[in-house]
């Protein structure tokens, strides 16, 4: 079995998917529709299996097409990247870049200039999510809503874990929740992509009988801005769910204390880089996602678990 050839055909069949035909696969990859059929052909062949079902209209995926294409997206992926590495960025390369109020801000902001010190012949522009009108409008986009269509690919950057937390003055003269039910008794905050959003908790571990439930009452704020999120927590508003990143610094300091740490937050958050599929493989574009993921994914490993502070308890009962 020739591995190079078999390489080849899985980055050939991820790119057939990827783009919805053959033809398209073929326009993309600038080789004959004929080439690409055989590919798939040929992998078909060296699998045993039926990848994909054929129509005159379309392509749908087999089980066996489902099971195999991760992999064979990986393979695509550093087919160009290591295309990508040889390819040098040219001087005065543009780069746009997408970034909301949220993880956007927080994570990509911080790493600017160091990225403009390590690539100089690179002109970055960072816009506002808003401002994206189309795949024409932006290189990269930085999403957490798990937004992804035709025509775009996507980098995962991670899942942040996400926390219960609140000042210590807050807790004062309160009872310490815990329980999910006992946070009805409580201000919360939490950041939601859209108003009438819910904050839901699942034991963490997934041990039997602990699955999802939605937490309790109104929240008394509901924000896209996570710094001002984090602002109102530790201003003592409430409690908030926060990313636990942004909470290590107050967790160390004890100017915030964590709550329910048996629970974690059910409905987690995967941040991806996105580009138009048709400047994946830029240079320009592959410098930047990579390195950010090789400075965001670290940032989001979450870090050892600070204890819920017990004198705040026993002052709080007293």
């Amino acid at each position: 079995m020739n591995h190079s050839m078999i390489a080849d055909d899985m980055a050939v069949f991820a790119r057939v998917v990827e783009l919805n035909g053959f033809t398209a696969a073929a326009r993309k990859l600038q080789v004959p529709k004929v080439r690409v059929s055989r590919s798939v052909a040929a992998l078909e062949k060296a699998l045993g299996a039926r990848l994909l079902e054929r129509t005159t209209r379309r392509i749908s995926l087999t089980t066996a097409g489902r099971s195999i294409l991760a992999h064979c997206q990986r393979v695509a992926l550093e087919v160009e990247a290591a295309r990508a590495a040889l390819q040098p960025v040219s001087d005065g390369a543009l780069l746009r870049v997408a970034i909301d109020q949220g993880f956007g801000r927080l994570l990509v902001a911080p790493l600017v200039p160091r990225f403009l010190e390590s690539f100089p012949q690179i002109t970055l522009r960072l816009i506002n999510t808003e401002e994206v009108s189309g795949p024409d409008s932006y290189d990269v986009e930085l999403r957490s809503d798990g937004r992804l269509v035709e025509g775009e690919r996507a980098m995962s950057l991670g899942t942040p874990p996400m926390i219960l937390c609140a000042a210590p003055n807050y807790l004062v003269g309160k009872n310490l929740p815990q329980s999910p039910s006992d946070l009805a008794q409580h201000a919360l905050l939490w950041a939601a992509s859209r108003p009438g959003g819910v904050l839901r908790l699942a034991r963490r571990g997934g041990e039997v009988g602990g699955g999802a439930v939605t937490v309790p009452g109104t929240p008394r704020l509901v924000a896209q801005d996570l710094a001002a999120l984090h602002a109102a927590v530790a201003a003592g508003l409430g409690i908030g769910a926060l990313p636990e990143f942004m909470c290590r610094q107050g967790l160390a300091m004890k100017r915030l204390v964590r709550l329910l740490p048996d629970w974690e937050i059910a409905d987690q958050v995967e941040l991806t880089a996105v580009s138009p599929v048709d400047r994946a493989g830029n240079a320009a574009v592959r410098s930047f996602v990579d390195y950010l993921s090789a400075h965001v994914v670290p940032a989001l490993a979450g870090a050892p678990e600070a204890p819920v502070v017990a004198p705040i308890a026993r002052k709080a009962a007293s």
